[in-house]
């Protein structure tokens, strides 16, 4: 049997259907992930879970590796070995992170109370829970290119999200400096040059930020978010995640506020259209 076969059922035996959001269930035969709860989780069918562990699926993709590594809780220490039995090079440190990493999983997990996402250092979209689905009313937005944050907001608008005046413009800025931050940390990232050098010639509202050369990074602002359940006034802070460059974004009312109550009516009727 492979090393590659090896870890990954190592590591899918020790990860329990509590730390993934998964019931226990009765008469489990082992107190890890099935196959076919970890093919739900990496989105691949179970047949290929199945070759992958007997050794008969060869170079799966760096894709696939990287949400195998997502599922699985992965260290990125744990990640990077699982990319080179695979016989692929792991993700490059040159490169915007994308590793959601187990600490980041645990914050993830315990705030289901409130709209959440994570995105890269460049503004990638990399998991939102349901709730930040239902608040943002987003369906099928975030594809390709438009799963970017400042591609988005800079070529299509912020459809449901309004913005005061001196908020959107502070919104704006700051997204632009914090893309050249995260370029400056990156500049071997080919997603990100092409990024930046096509709003630069998309976007004129983007040129004209981006010739300001302003090294920011966006921590908060304030925003209506207009949802089933009526508009809710939100503050938006974004917290840095120390080591894995990532932005963990988080909205939040005032407490007793009618805005807290309709954020509580939405985790009950929102959710459903999700």
């Amino acid at each position: 049997m492979s090393e590659f076969a090896d870890v990954l059922r190592s590591w899918r035996d020790r990860v329990s259907p509590a730390e993934v959001g998964l019931p226990a269930g009765a008469g489990r035969r082992t107190a890890g992930l099935r196959r076919e709860e970890l093919a739900a989780l990496a989105g691949v069918s179970v047949d290929y879970v199945v070759r992958l562990e007997q050794g008969r699926a060869t170079n799966p993709s760096p894709q696939l590796l990287a949400a195998l590594a997502t599922a699985l809780r992965l260290t990125e220490q744990e990640r990077d070995h699982l990319f080179r039995v695979a016989g692929a090079a792991p993700p490059s440190r040159g490169l915007v992170p994308r590793h959601i990493t187990p600490g980041v999983q645990r914050i993830i997990d315990r705030l289901t109370d409130v709209p959440l996402a994570v995105f890269t250092a460049s503004h990638d979209l990399l998991h939102r829970n349901e709730l930040w689905a239902a608040a943002t009313g987003d369906g099928d937005r975030w594809q390709g290119r438009s799963a970017n944050l400042v591609w988005q907001f800079f070529t299509e608008g912020h459809a449901g999200v309004e913005f005061d005046d001196e908020h959107a413009e502070a919104f704006a800025s700051d997204l632009a400096a914090d893309l050249r931050s995260a370029l400056g940390r990156y500049p071997d990232d080919r997603h990100l040059v092409e990024l930046v050098r096509d709003l630069r010639a998309t976007s004129p509202e983007f040129e004209r930020r981006w010739g300001e050369a302003r090294i920011a990074e966006h921590r908060t602002s304030r925003k209506t978010l207009r949802t089933p359940v009526g508009s809710i006034e939100v503050d938006c802070d974004t917290l840095s995640v120390p080591g894995s460059d990532l932005r963990i974004v988080v909205y939040t009312v005032v407490p007793g506020s009618e805005d807290a109550s309709r954020l509580d009516l939405l985790r009950v009727t929102g959710l459903q259209r999700v």
